[in-house]
């Protein structure tokens, strides 16, 4: 119907309403935010010292720049589940990393893990189990289709560790016939990795539930202090993993994300279905990334070795980081994989409180505006509100352009003395510790 006394022709606006699935809580997600939102702040001559925003930043392998621009013509569409070398590929590399064998009929690739993230939690039925806290998106994307989620709580005082217990009991208790479990390790925000005996744990009781396990190991090639292990490993049968290429070969912006579905009829049906979802929503992965990325997942000595040595430097910076927050007394779980840290400050909830400060988002605003320091609020990975979280990402900070993240491979590949190159080149994490201890010191 037109506006009253106003001809359709000349009409303002359409109304329309939106999905409901949207609700009023489902927000852009606070990671890309914190990204915009700092560089407008740099754009506009602002100082701010970037730990909010998690990208690995050094320069792409020129074999696989190479192999990019050798398949820029391709520009055809491909099949949903992904071209067959790179299907190949991928099955080979994984079975190398998972030491059993993966076919490739066993692998689909997507514009991005998230995209396949999101693929498979629609392609399932039942409740998505979380720990808390876990990534920003996983609880969203449910929300989308209202797919009930439950969350395992978490205790700042261990260090947020997940607790099978507190599993078995969620899964005991629901009101659901079945479960998607999604685990995340290494883990963003925590840093932290799942010991193999808690891995094998989580997988008995998956086994004996009948829960499918969504294994998020996107940053599986930048653990350090151990050996990353897959869920996988103990449970075959009941485990998707996922992966790509964005954080151990630092390319976040090429989209290409990877699955690996169980062995069996199962699996293939569970594939099937997520192609056919794929097939509506992306149609295929871009088509040059994907012969590009047959050179990436091949296996090669001097792209392996460049891939340590940037996970070298991810430890380096991020252990420097924690140190120094060890150093000024600060609850932080000790990381072991990724670039991610989730220090607490309940400790001084008081005279933060003097201040304003009441919730992780108060925290994180207060940093950001009297303390140019960006990080995002432990409530957007699903902690309590009032639980003073914060989540730091150590791959921004002192590599803000191209060059210095460039230079810093050079200069570590030159230096044997990691500390020196730590204290002596990045100033943006040392006057992060510099006002943090200024600030507590004035509480």
């Amino acid at each position: 119907m037109d506006e009253p006394g106003i001809p359709h022709a000349q009409r303002s606006h359409v109304n329309f309403s939106l999905s409901s699935s949207l609700g009023n809580s489902l927000v852009p997600s606070p990671t890309l935010s914190i990204n915009e939102l700092v560089r407008q702040m740099w754009a506009n001559g602002e100082t701010v010292y970037h730990l909010g925003f998690g990208e690995s930043r050094f320069p792409a392998h020129p074999a696989i720049v190479r192999a990019l621009v050798e398949h820029a013509s391709r520009q055809s569409y491909l099949p949903s589940a992904g071209i067959p070398e790179l299907r190949q590929a991928v099955a080979g590399f994984h079975s190398r990393q998972l030491n059993r064998e993966i076919r490739p009929d066993q692998v689909i690739v997507a514009p991005g893990s998230k995209s396949l993230l999101f693929a498979f939690q629609l392609a399932l039925s039942g409740a998505t189990v979380l720990h808390t806290p876990s990534w920003v998106s996983y609880e969203p994307q449910s929300r989308l289709f209202n797919r009930p989620v439950l969350r395992m709580p978490a205790s700042p005082e261990d260090g947020h560790q997940l607790h099978p217990a507190r599993l078995h009991r969620i899964l005991r208790h629901s009101p659901y016939d079945q479960h998607l479990l999604i685990l995340n390790s290494p883990s963003n925000p925590t840093g932290q990795m799942l010991e193999p005996a808690l891995l094998e744990e989580i997988a008995d009781i998956c086994r004996r539930e009948e829960v499918l396990v969504l294994s998020d190991e996107i940053y599986g090639l930048t653990a350090f202090g151990r050996e990353h292990v897959s869920i996988s490993s103990f449970y075959p049968e009941g485990t998707v993993v996922f992966g790509g290429m964005s954080k151990h070969l630092s390319l976040g912006g090429w989209r290409l994300g990877t699955a690996l579905v169980p062995p069996g009829d199962s699996g293939q049906q569970l594939l099937q279905a997520v192609a056919k979802i794929g097939s509506e929503l992306w149609s295929t992965a871009s088509a040059p990334i994907q012969f590009a990325a047959v050179t990436a997942y091949a296996d090669d000595a001097e792209l392996a070795s460049y891939v340590e040595k940037c996970t070298a430097l991810h430890a380096a910076r991020t252990r420097y980081l924690w140190r120094g927050l060890s150093e000024l007394d600060i609850s932080c779980a000790e990381p072991m994989g990724a670039f991610y840290l989730f220090p607490n400050f309940n400790h001084w909830r008081k005279p933060f409180a003097s201040l304003g400060v009441q919730t992780s988002v108060d925290l994180a605003r207060y940093l950001l505006e009297e303390w140019q320091i960006a990080t995002l609020p432990g409530s957007d990975f699903g902690t309590p509100a009032r639980e003073l979280s914060l989540r730091l990402s150590t791959s921004y900070i002192d590599l803000e352009t191209d060059q210095k993240a460039a230079e810093l491979i050079e200069m570590a590949s030159a230096s044997a003395n990691v500390e020196e190159l730590l204290s002596s080149h990045h100033p943006g994490m040392n006057e992060v510790l510099a006002r943090l201890k200024n600030l507590l010191s004035s509480l």
